[in-house]
């Protein structure tokens, strides 16, 4: 490993910023995180940064280093090709607050819009081991928001107010599947959440640091339910007889 890294750390605001350069001296363990530390103890103490736990658990750290989204403090310095300079930016999909910090306050707007939990009053509190595994899954998400950020839909046509993103496909896909709630979300998703911008490339499933199979696990159900609800033709027939029976 070098005894130094350049680092090319995006400085700025909403208004516009620039890339300015430094040095940092490379320890082994170092993830990117640690280089940003140094930067502010040594070259730049105004530097922004968002982070808190430094586990990889709390979300915070989020960020782009070399274009690509990622939890800076899982960023291993040994694991970037340090020959050439190491690229920070902000996530791309978000208001630019100051230098690497964003804003996703919009992200809570969003989340306001589903439904909760909500099971019967007479509802048996027990569950097949297997039901509780299949919603676990989604339970692990730590809201660091990368999949979100590299969501094309979000990312490239900025459909924030049609789409809800793949974050919050698998806090509804945690609702849904559970054997005990009783609510309905295929509306939401297919009015006001827009799953069906989502085309299914996975990049939120590679980019996710808890390997949630986003894709598959939560958004290809999702949609299933959504199609069958609203477009299977037999389905249809039913709704409307049932329409007609209820109006004799």
């Amino acid at each position: 490993m070098s005894a130094n890294a350049t680092f090319n750390i995006f400085r700025g605001d909403r208004l516009g910023g620039e890339l300015k350069e430094y040095e940092v001296p490379v320890a082994p363990g170092m993830v990117v995180l640690d280089a940003l530390h140094y930067i502010q103890g040594h070259a730049a103490p105004d530097l922004a940064v968002r982070w808190n736990c430094k586990a990889g658990k709390c979300g915070s750290c989020s960020a782009e280093v070399n274009g690509k989204p990622r939890l800076t403090c899982k960023t291993r310095l040994d694991d970037l090709p340090l020959a050439e300079a190491v690229t920070v930016q902000p996530m791309k999909s978000f208001p630019v607050i100051k230098d690497l910090v964003t804003d996703v306050s919009w992200n809570y707007r969003v989340n306001r819009k589903i439904p909760p939990f909500h099971a019967p009053e007479s509802v048996e509190w027990k569950m097949d081991q297997r039901d509780v595994d299949r919603v676990q899954e989604f339970r692990k998400c730590i809201e660091c928001f990368l999949c979100q950020n590299v969501c094309h839909v979000l990312r490239d046509h900025s459909k924030q107010e049609q789409f809800g993103g793949p974050r919050f496909f698998v806090r509804v896909a945690g609702l849904e599947m559970h054997p005990l709630d009783d609510v309905s979300r295929t509306h939401l998703l297919k009015d006001e959440l827009g799953i069906g911008y989502c085309n299914i490339t996975k990049c939120c499933t590679e980019v996710c640091p808890e390997d949630i199979h986003i894709t598959d696990n939560a958004i290809i159900p999702l949609k299933e339910r959504v199609i069958d609800d609203y477009y299977d033709p037999v389905r249809w027939f039913l709704r409307k007889l049932k329409g007609k029976n209820n109006g004799a």
